[in-house]
C-alpha cells in the first residue's frame, strides 16, 4: 500500500471514531439518520457542484445502477448500526461489526474484484480484526453474560454488529467497484448517494412529523457533527481505494478503533488495559503488513 494511501486511510480513520461517538452521544434513530443526511446535502452542495459539474452529465447505467445499491445499502447500514447502539452496548456492536466488516470486505475484493490474495493479506486482515476484538475489551465482552439481561444485551449486540459489518463489506465492494473500475470520482460519488438517500428516507419521515421535529431540535448538533465528518472521513478512503487494493484499504480502516480507545476510554471502557495494548499492537501489525505488500 503506497504511504499516500495509509495517510489517508489513518487520517479517515480518525475522523470515523469522531462521528461514530457523536452518534453514539445523540442516541438517534432513523430521525437523525434523516436529518445528518439533509445537513450533507447542504454543507456538501459546493463541493457536489464543483466535482460533479463535468462529470455526471457522462455517467451511463451503470454508474447510476452503483450510486443507487450504494445508497440503499448505506441507508441500510446507518439504521442497523443505530439500531444496535439503541438496543446493545457500543462495546459490543462497534467491535464486532469492524471487525467482521473488513475480514468480509477483503474477501469479496479477492473473489468479486478479482484483487491478488495471498497468505500476507490473509495473515494481516485476520491480524486486524484480532486486534479490534481485544481493543473492545476481549473475553471482557461476555464478563457479565451469566446475568440473563446482560446476556441479552450481549447476544442482540453480536447479532446487530454481524448485520452492520455484513452490509460494511457489501457497500465497501460496490463502492470499490465504482471507484475502481467504473472510474467514477470519489467526491461526486459520496454526494450523490447521500442525495439518492434523502427520498429513500422521507416516507418514514411521513408518517411522524412531530417525532421528526423534536429529535431534529434535540440532536441537530450531533447530526451538524456527523454531516460535516462522515463524508469526508468515507470521501478520504474513496481516495485511497484508487491508490490500493480495496483488501488492503478496508482492514486498515480498522484504525479507528485505536483512536476510539484513545478518546475513550468512556467509548470502550478503561477496564482491560492489557488487552488493549495488545489489541492495539495487532491492528498495528496488521496494518503494517498490508502497507508494506505491493499493489
Amino acid at each position: 500500500m503506497p504511504l499516500s494511501a495509509l495517510a489517508l486511510v489513518v487520517v479517515a480513520a480518525f475522523l470515523h471514531a469522531l462521528w461514530n461517538i457523536a452518534a453514539k452521544h445523540a442516541g438517534g434513530n432513523r430521525h437523525f439518520a434523516l436529518s445528518s443526511a439533509l445537513m450533507v446535502c447542504v454543507l456538501w452542495l459546493p463541493a457536489g457542484l464543483w466535482f460533479g459539474w463535468d462529470e455526471v452529465p457522462r455517467w451511463t447505467a451503470l454508474q447510476w445502477a452503483l450510486v443507487v445499491a450504494s445508497a440503499f445499502v448505506h441507508l441500510l447500514y446507518y439504521h442497523a448500526l443505530l439500531a444496535g447502539y439503541r438496543a446493545a452496548d457500543l462495546t459490543v456492536v462497534y467491535p464486532v461489526a469492524r471487525g467482521s466488516g473488513p475480514l468480509l470486505s477483503a474477501l469479496g475484493a479477492v473473489l468479486l474484484l478479482g484483487e491478488p490474495g495471498g497468505w500476507g493479506t490473509a495473515l494481516g486482515v485476520l491480524m486486524v480484526c484480532s486486534g479490534v476484538f481485544f481493543v473492545a475489551g476481549g473475553p471482557a465482552l461476555w464478563r457479565h453474560s451469566h446475568d440473563p439481561a446482560q446476556r441479552l444485551r450481549v447476544l442482540a449486540g453480536l447479532r446487530w454488529g454481524l448485520l452492520t459489518g455484513a452490509l460494511i463489506a457489501c457497500y465497501t465492494v460496490i463502492d470499490g467497484y465504482a471507484i475502481k473500475v467504473a472510474l467514477m470520482g470519489p467526491v461526486i460519488f459520496d454526494y450523490v448517494c447521500n442525495l439518492l438517500r434523502v427520498p429513500m428516507m422521507l416516507p418514514l419521515l411521513w408518517r411522524d412529523v412531530p417525532g421528526f421535529r423534536a429529535a431534529f431540535h434535540a440532536q441537530w448538533r450531533h447530526a451538524l457533527v456527523v454531516a460535516a465528518i462522515s463524508p469526508l472521513a468515507y470521501i478520504l478512503v474513496l481516495y485511497a481505494i484508487q491508490q490500493a487494493p480495496l483488501s488492503h484499504v478496508a482492514p486498515a480502516r480498522e484504525m479507528s478503533m485505536l483512536f476510539a480507545a484513545a478518546l475513550g476510554g468512556r467509548l470502550l471502557g478503561e477496564a482491560d488495559r492489557g488487552l488493549r495494548l495488545v489489541g492495539a499492537a495487532c491492528i498495528a501489525t496488521g496494518v503494517a503488513l498490508l502497507a508494506t505488500m505491493g499493489g
